[in-house]
C-alpha cells in the first residue's frame, strides 16, 4: 500500500424499502451509521469520509465529529456515491486507494479494512474485495448469497476473482466463497468503473461487480474469518442489537 495512501468512504442513503430511514436506526443510543464511521476510525488506515445522500446523516456524522459530504440523491450505487465524495474531498489525488465500506456494517471487524486493501500492493489489481468460505449447506444453494469463484492454491486466503454469482458455483470437490461486498479500489479504476454502462450479465445477475470483469479489469479476493451481519430489515437489526450490547 505504499505510496497509496487509503481513504475510506461509507455511502449511506435514507432509502430503503425494507428498513427505512436504515443509516439513523438506533443502535444503543447512536445512529446506525456513526458505529460503521467509528469502526472504519478504529481501522486507523487512513482519513473517513461518509458519502450521505441526505441531510440527515451529514448532521449526525459532524455531531459525532466526524466528516460527511452531501452527495447527489439520485446516484444509482454507492460506488457512485462514493467517487463523488472522494472528487470533493481530495480534487488534488492524494489518494490512490479507496475503500468502499458499506453503510450498514455497525459490527464490522476493522481489521477487514486493512484486510481488503491489501492485494492493491500488486502492481495490476484493480479492485479487490472479501470472502468467506461457506460452511453451511444451505447457503450454497441461496439465491440472496452472492458467490465468488475465486482461483485459489492449496492454503492460500486470496486469489484472482474470475467470476460472481447467485448460482451454487463453482461444480467439483473444494470451499465455495461467500462474497462479502466490501471493496478497495486503485483510484483510476474506481473513475474507470462508475464511467462504464452498466453490463449485460451485471443487470442479469444484479451484481455490479461483473460490470468491472466484463470489463476487463482485475479483481482480488481476500478470504477472512466471518461474514459481517449487514442490516437490511428489522429482524437484522434486532439481530445487530444484541450483539452490539453493552
Amino acid at each position: 500500500m505504499q505510496g497509496l495512501d487509503p481513504i475510506v468512504i461509507i455511502p449511506a442513503r435514507l432509502a430503503s424499502t425494507r428498513l427505512p430511514d436504515k443509516p439513523l436506526a438506533d443502535i444503543h443510543g447512536k445512529p446506525m451509521i456513526v458505529h460503521v464511521w467509528e469502526r472504519a476510525c478504529e481501522a486507523d488506515i487512513g482519513p473517513v469520509v461518509v458519502a450521505a445522500g441526505d441531510g440527515e446523516i451529514v448532521d449526525a456524522i459532524e455531531a459525532a465529529g466526524g466528516r460527511a459530504v452531501l452527495t447527489d440523491a439520485d446516484h444509482p450505487s454507492g460506488s457512485d456515491r462514493a467517487f463523488e465524495a472522494l472528487q470533493t474531498v481530495d480534487p488534488a489525488g492524494r489518494h490512490q486507494a479507496v475503500i468502499n465500506l458499506q453503510g450498514d456494517l455497525p459490527a464490522i471487524d476493522p481489521s477487514y479494512l486493512a484486510r481488503v486493501a491489501e492485494p492493491l500492493a500488486e502492481d495490476g489489481v484493480d479492485i479487490a474485495t472479501l470472502g468467506f468460505v461457506i460452511d453451511d449447506p444451505a447457503e450454497r444453494m441461496d439465491p440472496s448469497v452472492p458467490k465468488a469463484v475465486v482461483s485459489l492454491e492449496a492454503g492460500a486466503r486470496s486469489g484472482r476473482a474470475i467470476w460472481f454469482s447467485r448460482l451454487a458455483t463453482p461444480w467439483g470437490e473444494g470451499p465455495m466463497i461467500h462474497h462479502i461486498g466490501i471493496y478497495a479500489y486503485r483510484r483510476a479504476a474506481l473513475e474507470r468503473f462508475v464511467g462504464l454502462p452498466p453490463a449485460p450479465l451485471e443487470m442479469r445477475e444484479k451484481l455490479e461487480q461483473l460490470r468491472a470483469l466484463e470489463a476487463g479489469m482485475r479483481i482480488e479476493a481476500v478470504l477472512v474469518d466471518s461474514v459481517p451481519l449487514g442490516v437490511d430489515t428489522p429482524a437484522d437489526l434486532d439481530r445487530i442489537r444484541a450483539i452490539m450490547a453493552p
